[in-house]
């Protein structure tokens, strides 16, 4: 997997993205309950692990799973004290963990990341027990909703996209999940499209902040797809500015597909 966002700044960006969410609701929504042994697969630093944890309670159990030891070891300080939550490095693709071991798995915000989206699908299945729950909540089509949006700015945006692709990175992947589940056997399919963020004129201080740290970890990625870094920077600058315009509408959803394993 080529995690493009890695930075500096990478915690505390995945932090605030678990706060702005609303990851409780979603985890209860979708069958999360008290005693369940689950996992959570692309943990980073435990924020959302942390929450399942409060969930299951005492008599439940949750594995933290992540690539990233730097990510593990702030998930291991996050989640201290909670003795039903622990953590294990892996890839979701090949987590080796036993066959049939969790009531529901979970998922954010990794599948985007990945060209072969549905080997990870396939792993949670295969580490889901029948009748437990497979949950993935993903983007789809993050940042490109926006009215009114200049015609340069699109076509940047496209190319933008573009250096993503280019990366393995699928800015689509949430809409595309729904036939990954029916393909792979899950039972009672359902999708939930909820808002990721909605900013109705002009951005927030921590928004742009985010926006920032984006493009600034993207930067070697996605740079090349403009030809230069210097017309990169000023596509980000370009639409920095669109983000600060009191007349712009813009918005983000975030696509969870549930199934159940037969």
């Amino acid at each position: 997997m080529n995690y493009i966002m890695e930075s500096a700044e990478e915690t505390r960006r995945l932090l605030l993205q678990e706060q702005v969410d609303d990851a409780r609701s979603l985890l209860l929504a979708t069958g999360l309950t008290p005693g369940d042994q689950a996992l959570d697969a692309g943990c980073g630093p435990g924020g959302i692990t942390r929450t399942m944890a409060d969930i299951v309670g005492a008599t439940g159990r949750v594995t933290g799973l992540d690539m990233s030891e730097v990510r593990l070891a702030e998930a291991v300080q996050r989640c201290m004290g909670m003795s039903q939550a622990r953590f294990i490095q892996g890839d979701i693709r090949r987590t080796g963990l036993p066959d049939a071991s969790f009531d529901y798995t979970w998922s954010q915000y990794v599948l985007e990341y990945l060209k072969d989206p549905e080997a990870a699908v396939a792993e949670l299945l295969r580490v889901t027990r029948p009748g437990g729950r497979v949950v993935v909540s993903e983007i789809d089509g993050q940042g490109l909703n926006n009215w009114p949006m200049p015609e340069a700015l699109e076509e940047g945006a496209r190319t933008f996209n573009r250096g993503l692709a280019s990366q393995g990175f699928d800015l689509f992947v949430g809409r595309k999940l729904f036939q990954v589940f029916r393909r792979l056997g899950l039972r009672n399919v359902r999708v939930h499209v909820v808002p990721q963020y909605i900013v109705a004129g002009t951005a927030d201080g921590r928004f742009l902040d985010d926006w920032r740290t984006r493009f600034t970890a993207l930067a070697p990625a996605v740079a090349p797809a403009f030809g230069s870094r210097a017309a990169y920077e000023a596509f980000c600058d370009a639409y920095l500015r669109m983000l600060e315009d009191p007349d712009t509408l813009k918005y983000s959803v975030l696509v969870i597909t549930e199934g159940v394993r037969a």
